[in-house]
Formats: C-alpha cells, structure tokens, sequence
C-alpha cells in the first residue's frame, strides 16, 4: 500500500491574485496591518505511487508556467490551515480525481483539499484567532490540523429514532415533543400523525416521522399558503376602497369559476388569475401535463427558415436560507436545483437571471449582526457560488441585479431565474403504471443537505443558526451538466414517462411524488460514503440527482444511453398499485404510509388577515440630498440601488452557449446596463427567436404599501421588456414572494395578501397571467424582517432582428419621455399603459426609436446618464426637477430618429457632457460617483475607460501562419471526432461551429 502524501501548491510570483485580495480584505475589514500572505492549496493522496504522482504534479495539481508544486511549506511563519467538515462535498477534489483518472483510468485513488494561510513569524496569535473567526465559516469549515495525513474520518452512523410508546404519548406533550427533536410540524400536525398511526395500530418509525416533517414542511407543501382564512379585515386609509375593490374582483373570479367552495387561502389568491384568463381564451398556450416543476407554454420557434412547436419553460427558484448559513454552497445550488425544474421537463436550460437582496454591502464587519455573517461577505461569497455553477455547466447569466434594503439582513434573497426549451415533439408524459421501474441518475447521496426544507421554513435566531451544518448543501456543476447531455438526447427523452428532480425533502419527496403506490428500495441509493441511515438516505437533499419513471422493458437500453454519457443510473423503486409508499432497508420495512395521507399535509391551519393601514403620501417622488442639481446627480449616481454593480456582474459567463442577443453592458464602452435578459433559443440549426425575460420589484415602495409594490413589479417587468422592442402582450409572468415569518397577528398576513392582490389586480387589467411561483415565508431572524417582497418575473419571445439595446446611439437624435401618470391612488394607469407599450413597439419596429430605457430607482436622472455612458455622449434637456428625479415606473426615456407625436420632447443626444436645464455636468464626475459605491467589492474586470496599451519591453511576437489545407483526398463532410471531457461546457457551441462548416460531428 503507498503511503498517504502531502503537496503544497501556491501561485508564481506574478499570479498571486486571491493572495494578495486576502491579505487587502483582512486588513481592511479586520483593521489590521498584516504585512504579507501566503497562499497555498493543500492536497492529501492517498492511493498514488511515485510514478503516478510525478505524472500528476504539473498535469493536475498545477501549471509549470503560474505554480509551484513542493513536498513542504516554511516551517518559520505562523500559518492557518482550513478544511471541510466531515461530509461536506469538496469540489476541488473531485475534480483533481477526474482528472487523474484521465492519467489512469484503473487508478484507486482518494483525493482531500484543504488551504493553509501563511503569516509573517511575528504574527500575534491573537491576530490569527480574529482571522479565523472571520474567514472560517464553521457551518460548513474547521482548522486542520497539519501534523497528521488522515482520510475523511466517517461521521458516527446514527441509529434511527425509536419512537415506541409515541401513540399513548398526552396531547399536552405534543408542543415539547415538537420542540425536542427540532420538528417543523406543530402540535396540531402531529395530533394528525397521532390518529393516523392509531388507526394503523402501531407506532411510527423515526424514519416515518421525519418524512412526513419534511412533506408537510412549508418548503415542500407551502403551509402558510394553504392556510385557511377565516377573516379579512381592511383598515381605514385612502385605500381602503381600492383594496375592496380588488377584493371583489377575486370573489366575482372565485364565482365565475365555481370555486366558492374551496378554501380561501394565499394559493387561492395567487393561482385565480391564471385561473380565470384561461376561461376567457387568453391563456391557451400553456402546457397542461401532471408534471409542474417549471411553467411551460407551446412556442414558435423558426429553426432554418421553418416554423416549429417548441416548449419554453422557466422556472425562479429562491434559497434564502442555504445562502444565508452557507453562502458559497446556497447560492451555487440555487442554480443548480433551478436549472433541475426544467431539466426535469426535459427541457435544455440556455438562459439565465440572478436577482438577490441583501444589507449594507459596504457596512463595517464589526458592525455586522451577533449569530450573522457580514453582509458583504453573504454577498460577495454567494455571487462567487451562483457565478461558478453557472460559469462551469456553461449556463449563460446575462442579467443580474442586486436590490439593497436593511430588511434583507434579516435573511439573505437569494433568486435564480433559468429558462429551458425543447422540441414539442421529443417530450413524451404518460401516467406511471404498475410495473414500471423507476431509475435515480446522476450524483451520489451523501449527509449534505439533511433538513434542508424543515430548516428552510423556520424562523431563526443567533442559537438556532449554530445547528444548521446539516443543512448545508454542496453543488456539482459537471455533475449536472452530464445530466444535460444525457436529457438533450431525444432516444432518451422518449423512453422517460415521467420525471423529477431532487430537492427539498430528497427521495421521499422526488420518488414520492411520481406515483400514488412505490416500493423504494433504500439501500440500492448509491452513497458518497458508508454509514448512512435509513432516514438520511430517505431525506437527505444531495444535490444533482434526477428520477424518471420508464417502462421495465426499457431499462436496458435506458441504462446503456446513461453509460455512454458517463451517467450513474440505479434502479431504486418500482410503481405499485398498493396506493402506499413503501421504503426497505436491508430486507426491513422503515416506511409504509398512505399516499393519501402524505397528501393531506398535516393539519389544516387557519390564519386571519388584516390589511394595515397605507399613508396617503406619493411613493414615487424622491428627493436625492443636495443643495444644487450637480449635487442631487451626483447623490443619485451613487446611491446604493443605482450605483454600478459591473464588478458583480462581470463575475458571470454572459457568452456561453452562442445565443446572447444582448450583452449585460452595452455601447462601445460597454458601460449601459442592458435592463433584460435576451438569448436565442438553442436550436441545432439557425433561428432568429430569443426569449426575452425580465423582472420587477422596489422594496421601498413595498415597505409603504405591499399591494402597490407588487402592481409595480409587473408594470415594471413589462415595460423593460416594452423597451427591449418585444410584444409586452405576449408575456407570461412567475411571481417570487418573500415575507416575514406569519404570526398570530392578522397584520403580517395582511402583507402578503395585499401584495397577492395587487399583482391580481394587474393580471386581471392586463391580460397577462401569473402561471408560476415560489414562496419563502421564513424572512425573519429575532425582530428584524424582510421587506414584503414580491420579485415578478415576465417572458416571452421576439425575433432577435427587432431587439433594441438601451445606450443611446448618435448625437443629434431626440430625446423623449413616454410619460406614465398614475392614478389618484397611485395605482397604474393601466390603459395609458397599453396604449404606451403599443405605441412604442410601433416606433421601434419602424426604427424611429433606437435606445428605449425603462424609468426605476433614478427616474429620468438615472436614465439619461446611463443610456449616456455606453457610447460616450451626453445630453441637453430640459425638465421640470420633479420628473427629473420621480421614480416614474412605467415611463419610458426614448432616443428617437425623426419626432414623435405622443411624447414628451426632453432635448437631444449630444456628443459630451450632460446638460440638465442649463447646468452641465461632467459624465467623467457622474461615471466616478456611480462607479465608486461598489467597487473594492467588485471592481470591475475591464474599465469603461481603459485603453488598449503595450507594456514597455515587450516586443509584438512574430509569427508565420500554419499551412492548415489537408493534403488528402477531398472529402464532402469530413467526420469531427469531438472529445467531451469532465468539466467542459462548450461541446454543443464547437458541434454546431463544424457542422456549419459541413462536417459530420
């Protein structure tokens, strides 16, 4: 047996980026003065002979040309050694075996990474206590210790709970019982499992009840949503009559469609309007199919010049609580459990947004909450994960947005947003039958992610957030990204009968859900490691793993196409026609429950609303701090909701997958940020169809009035897309909504009942209905809350030849304003509204408007400086200062070619500086003052202004070109042998390159 070894591997002098912005980061926010830092990763082998390690040193470790790979470190420094937790999935190493498996394939190796910090000698040890304090996030990390070459130490297996005597056990001890062993069920819940398993006879088994806790989760069954209310109260303000109104029209909805008989509740009020617009003919393009992981509406797709039926779906996914104790881990699985919904559809995901809210970014780490992570280490370890799943699946992200509000320290808002396509045809959905098996593909099951949605619908508190590392869940991008292959394949789509993905609440939930009867067999789950139990096997929330139901003479060919894409694939369940879930474990029954009860999610609970009361004030005027209208400008530009997060967004692959219609930052400066999301739809040949997507929400506004914030939202995510040059008609919206923990007070429902009810209220007015959403009731930690949050998203599709970006584009075009006026109560004036939206598709399809931007936190101040910026021009315009600066959702500043009637003319593009009712200020000032809020954060990669130069010394290398002609036989369609190896992303990008050159790939 080779005995265990160590290698160190640090950055060349020249490349020691991530060192040097450790050692700046914990000397600013710990105010230190440290004086260097060494930066070395760790690699523990275990399993390699000399010659296999010799081969491996600059091959897979690192890079002759930017490494240093040696057997020892400085034994004269003070240093900090890091690792993960029993348990935790290590990427690194993962990827470091793949890659040594390439060396050689037979290799029984294993693989541990950790990172070791290096400090002058001199360092205090008091100082190294503060630095790990700060960089160990001890949810997910601990010190290692370097005098010892071990491997993972396996966590104690853990006997499954017994709970003998659970059916004599007194009502009155149902609450403690609840509080003893961390159950997200109440007491009134488990009064349900009391009389089921009376009626069974027995007792339930600890596996049993965990299930159900995870089942009847808020996360899994939306608790708080299916709540019945039993009361509506609106308090007296100036809305008082508008908020009635609405209240009838979801009653006068509820009664045109039959259901005055179902309960009233939060899903009644968000599902109603899709609802009745499909009874009115104005939603026949939906999908209707058992499986709902992801909206889905039948598209046109022009694939070469021919007319095709697609399937677009999209799906928002949030992981607020993951991200908030994790923020790396959360953050990257946000994506990845996203990008599964549609997968699961059987749906290619292409097209990506990232909306988050958090705190201060820029506040002192001293400053920061007992029991919380820095606010801007949430943020900016949390971009880092969602930017590196993406960036490695090849998933391309082009809009992202960050949205500060105090509230959000509360808990993090963490939202993913993907879209997926596929051909109509290459979709088969039937109905599970008894004797089809059930397949689970892809990542193995490990402890990560245990109690993922029970944590997730609790509130927490500085005590509850030490406990939470189970909670944790680690991502695999290539993991995931093998699963895309295999599901893009149509011979293997049209085996599936169904399918699921793994979430919240793992194979109980994922297998669970698929068929009404199941035998599940637990012990052929494959495993990470030995030593799990029955219960982690049945709950654990691993991620990259996807079931499919397939009939049982098709396992064979259904296994060998998962074999040639490099897939795992078990047979762990089979559909039965008992109307039981059945789990075995080593020849043992652990769980046999009804279906029917599993459905009936626990207790009904009953809430009461009472809608407060709204101050009669304007919520869109502002007036930004300063004593003069540079200064106003100035204070705008840099004001933390319109400052640039560039930096923040540049960390995100906005190219991949060659369908980008619109780049995040637009002009010859790159410097306009685009508003939407805009991607061509991933065909194998040439199509001009993009979807377009694009989101809504101010949470000022929402902290006012809940039920205007939401009528915003949507007006907000239609006219981005109005402004793209898109048919805002055609949109269809997902709704994310995020609140306060729901008390026994009737007013924290009322928030988001009035939220619910003013994105109704816009369904309704415009004709476009909500057929999706995701709800996060849990936004509240000791007494701080979120804001009421409802994010809408909106898509559709366009023809790529008609989208328009927002910089504007020569000097000497118009300026206008395409001016929305609210009503009396502030409420959108929703037929001024659609006549605007018209009207400015009419002038972009003409090309008398070339740059359009959609009015948000700046108003027309924002607006002209922005659109400015990507080209480098300026503006003259004259404007009462009250429009300058108003909110103005629904407006629209427009760069127009000839006049336009209908409009407000504000003045013209110039060819420098902005000129503002005579006072001209330099863009040069304004660019610095909107640059400067973030950018030690997220500075950005390349600057606006940055000027292409030749380092001195360095003389242009010559060069002779390569004589590339084959010197063969000519060949009509020469065959492309393309190798796909772990970790790479642009295979179908290359394909598609040489099969447009006339090769056969």
């Amino acid at each position: 047996m080779d005995t265990p070894k160590r290698i160190f591997v640090e950055k060349r002098e020249g490349f020691r980026v991530e060192a040097s912005s450790l050692l700046r980061d914990f000397n600013e926010n710990l105010s230190l003065s440290l004086r260097s830092l060494r930066l070395f990763k760790v690699y523990d082998l275990f399993g390699f002979s000399p010659e296999l390690l010799d081969k491996c040193r600059y091959t897979v470790f690192g890079e002759i040309v930017t490494d240093l790979v040696s057997d020892s470190f400085p034994q004269d420094c003070k240093y900090l050694a890091v690792e993960y937790l029993p348990g935790q999935f290590d990427q690194c190493a993962s990827s470091a075996v793949d890659c040594v498996h390439l060396i050689d394939p037979r290799a029984d190796i294993r693989i541990k990474s950790s990172r070791l910090l290096l400090f002058d000698a001199d360092t205090p040890d008091q100082t190294l206590e503060r630095i790990a304090a700060y960089y160990i996030n001890p949810v997910e990390c601990r010190p290692k210790d370097l005098s010892q070459i071990q491997e993972s130490e396996r966590a104690a297996v853990k006997p499954v709970e017994d709970l003998s005597g659970f059916c004599a056990m007194p009502p009155s001890a149902y609450t403690a019982f609840c509080k003893e062993k961390g159950l997200a069920m109440n007491e009134d819940d488990l009064a349900e499992v009391a009389a089921y398993f009376k009626a069974e006879g027995r007792d339930p088994s600890g596996t049993e009840l965990r299930i159900l806790d995870t089942y009847w989760s808020d996360h899994c069954r939306h608790t708080t949503f299916t709540s019945e209310i039993q009361e509506i109260t609106i308090d007296e303000s100036f809305l008082k009559s508008e908020l009635e109104d609405s209240l009838e029209l979801f009653r006068q909805m509820r009664s045109s469609l039959g259901r005055e008989h179902k309960p009233l509740c939060l899903m009644e009020l968000a599902t109603i309007g899709a609802r009745y617009l499909k009874s009115k003919g104005l939603l026949d393009d939906q999908e209707q199919s058992e499986e709902n992981n992801a909206c889905s509406i039948y598209v046109n797709v022009d694939v070469d010049g021919q007319m095709q039926k697609w399937l677009l779906m999209f799906k928002n996914e949030t992981h607020n609580h993951p991200t908030e104790i994790e923020p790396f881990g959360g953050a990257a699985t946000c994506l990845g459990g996203a990008i599964r919904d549609p997968l699961s559809g059987r749906a290619y995901v292409y097209q990506a947004m990232r909306v988050t809210g958090a705190g201060d970014i820029t506040a002192k780490v001293s400053d920061t909450i007992p029991g919380k992570l820095p606010q801007r280490m949430i943020s900016s370890k949390a971009a880092s994960g969602y930017s590196s799943y993406g960036n490695q699946i090849g998933l391309a992200t082009t809009h992202v947005r960050e949205i500060y509000s105090e509230g959000y320290t509360a808990k993090r808002m963490e939202i993913g947003a993907v879209v997926g396509a596929v051909k109509a045809s290459s979709v088969r959905r039937e109905t599970p039958l008894p004797g089809d098996v059930i397949l689970l593909l892809g990542g193995r099951t490990g402890r990560d992610g245990i109690g993922g949605a029970t944590g997730s619908s609790k509130q927490h508190t500085e005590s509850s957030l030490e406990t939470c590392g189970s909670e944790v869940q680690k991502g695999n991008a290539p993991e995931e990204r093998q699963l895309q292959r295999l599901f893009r394949r149509k011979e293997v789509t049209s085996l599936i009968k169904k399918s699921n993905d793994f979430g919240a609440g793992g194979v109980s939930v994922a297998i669970g859900e698929l068929a009404a009867g199941l035998d599940i067999y637990l012990d052929r789950v494959p495993v990470k490691y030995d030593g799990l139990n029955a219960t982690e096997l049945a709950i654990s929330e691993s991620q990259e793993r996807m079931a499919v139901v397939i009939e049982a003479a098709d396992e064979e060919k259904f296994t060998a196409l998962c074999a040639a894409d490099n897939v795992e694939v078990t047979h762990v369940a089979d559909v039965t026609s008992s109307g039981r879930m059945r789990m075995f474990f080593h020849g043992q029954k652990v769980c046999d429950l009804k279906r029917d009860f599993i459905d009936s999610a626990g207790a009904r609970h009953y809430a009461k609303v009472a809608v407060a009361a709204v101050e009669e004030l304007n919520p869109l005027e502002r007036k930004p701090q300063g004593a003069t209208l540079e200064e106003k400008m100035l204070s705008v530009m840099a004001s933390p909701n319109v400052a640039s997060q560039k930096g923040l967004v540049e960390m995100f692959d906005s190219t991949i997958g060659r369908s980008t219609v619109l780049m995040p930052y637009g002009g010859s400066r790159n410097a306009t940020e685009t508003q939407v999301s805009a991607q061509k739809l991933p065909v194998d040949g040439y199509t001009h169809t993009a979807s377009i997507m694009a989101f809504g929400y101010n949470p000022d506004i929402a902290l006012w009035s809940p039920y205007h914030s939401a009528a915003y939202a949507v007006v907000e995510a239609c006219t981005k897309v109005a402004c793209s040059g898109a048919d805002w008609s055609g949109m269809r919206f997902s709704y994310q909504e995020y609140f306060e923990r729901m008390t026994s007070d009737p007013h924290t429902w009322g928030k988001p009942f009035s939220a619910l009810l003013g994105a109704l209220k816009m369904q309704a007015a415009l004709g476009l209905p909500s057929i999706g959403g995701k709800d996060s009731m849990s936004g509240t930690f000791e007494h701080i809350h979120v804001p009421p949050t409802l994010v809408a998203f909106g898509i559709t599709t366009a023809d790529a030849r008609d989208i328009i970006s927002p910089e504007f584009k020569k000097a000497g075009n118009k300026i206008y304003l395409l001016k929305h006026t609210p009503l009396k109560n502030y409420m959108p004036d929703t037929d001024q509204l659609k006549k605007n939206w018209n009207a400015l598709r009419e002038w972009i399809k003409a090309g008398k408007v070339v740059s359009a931007w959609s009015l948000s936190y700046g108003g027309v101040a924002e607006a002209l400086v922005k659109m400015s910026l990507g080209n480098g021009l300026g503006v003259n315009v004259n404007i009462p200062e009250g429009e300058l600066f108003s909110l103005g959702y629904g407006s629209v500043v427009l760069e127009s070619t000839c006049a336009l009637e209908g409009a407000q003319l504000l003045g013209e593009v110039t060819g420098s500086g902005i000129c503002i009712n005579g006072c001209c200020i330099s863009l040069e000032a304004l660019e610095k003052a909107y640059e400067g809020r973030y950018f030690k954060l997220y500075p950005p990669r390349v600057e606006a202004h940055a000027k292409s130069t030749v380092n001195p010394g360095c003389d242009p290398e010559s060069s002779t070109t390569a004589n590339l002609v084959y010197p063969g036989s000519p060949v009509e369609h020469p065959v492309v042998c393309m190798p796909v190896f772990p970790g790479t992303n642009c295979d179908y990008d290359t394909a598609k390159a040489f099969r447009v050159a006339g090769a056969q790939v």
